[in-house]
């Protein structure tokens, strides 16, 4: 098992396969956005497969794609289905704005992806337009999950980004989707990943906020996390109709129990979402390493994990990396 200094046991990894997106989401790209890498800067499939064999060996069990939006790239339901056939991995998910899912849902659930994460920011169309800044975007996604239940691909969890001001009035109305569909709808504190460099503290709803806008509609009670290492608190509503969940790194950091690294898609080992370094995997892959001397490398880099974020602290500074070019 990989294990850091800390010892924390790593067996979760985020591969992102592309930088490029089809929204542009306020709270992860900037409406101006930096050029995308040059398509050769990218891993290839195979280079991601060989990494992934060689990380599974070392003790990953649970892989999730991500992005960018990774259905925007060719190759990407044959690749789910070769990372679901690797021997030791126990989970095979992806996370996906959606907007491409009624066409693919079928598809990835014959490649094996047994669950699917979607983006959902606004019940409200022209809200949810303005958030992605893409426009008829709300009625596709909503599509897309339909798809993705119509296709077997459960649980269907939608991820929330709130941000006071903007969608944090529509808290209950997330409940009570998740109430009326079989989705697990989880609620995600607003980070500093920005590209425009506009958080503040001040437009974080935090956990137990959102906890007191859905009790006195929808009476909640806390259940276990699935593993020490989940992120997300867990709640049912008391009458056993439906489940949510709150990721809150802000307000309720779980840095203790990460147990998660990431590649992004240029080939890089980021060891957590806010490292302000990150360690060249491509150059490795791509000048003739053996497997064994990619395995000193990454137990090289996961013993320096950072033991956290430092959102809370008065020296954070943000990566120059926004969301988009990390992978959610």
């Amino acid at each position: 098992m990989l294990r850091d200094k800390f010892g924390r046991d790593i067996h979760d990894l985020r591969i992102s396969v592309t930088d490029r997106c089809n929204f542009s989401c306020v709270y992860c790209k900037s409406a101006d956005p930096k050029n995308y890498f040059p398509h050769r800067d990218l891993r290839t499939w195979e280079e991601f497969l060989r990494l992934g064999r060689v990380l599974v060996g070392m003790g990953i069990r649970k892989i999730r794609v991500t992005g960018g939006e990774p259905l925007l790239r060719p190759g990407i339901v044959n690749f789910v289905r070769d990372l679901h056939q690797i021997d030791g991995v126990t989970d095979v998910a992806i996370t996906t704005n959606g907007y491409l899912l009624p066409e693919m849902a079928a598809e990835l659930a014959a490649a094996g992806a047994p669950r699917v994460t979607v983006s959902l920011d606004s019940m409200q169309p022209e809200k949810f337009a303005k958030i992605t800044r893409t426009p008829r975007s709300y009625e596709k996604v909503m599509a897309g999950i339909d798809a993705a239940l119509a296709a077997g691909l459960a649980p269907v969890k939608v991820n929330i980004v709130l941000v006071r001001g903007f969608n944090d009035d529509e808290i209950v109305e997330f409940a009570r989707l998740a109430r009326r569909r079989d989705i697990v709808v989880r609620f995600i504190e607003f980070m500093p990943l920005d590209a425009d460099h506009s958080w503040r503290r001040e437009m974080v709803v935090t956990a137990e906020e959102i906890v007191a806008a859905i009790n006195p509609v929808y009476p909640l009670e806390e259940i276990p996390r699935h593993s020490p290492s989940e992120t997300a608190l867990r709640y049912r509503f008391a009458d056993g109709s439906g489940e949510l969940g709150i990721i809150a790194p802000v307000s309720i950091p779980f840095c203790g129990q990460c147990s998660r690294i990431r590649l992004t898609a240029d080939g890089k080992l980021r060891t957590c979402l806010f490292s302000l370094g990150e360690y060249d995997m491509r150059y490795l892959v791509r000048n003739h390493a053996t497997d064994a001397d990619i395995a000193r490398f990454v137990e090289k880099a996961v013993h320096e994990k950072e033991p956290g974020h430092h959102i809370n602290e008065p020296d954070f500074v943000q990566p120059s990396r926004t969301m988009v070019y990390i992978g959610g």
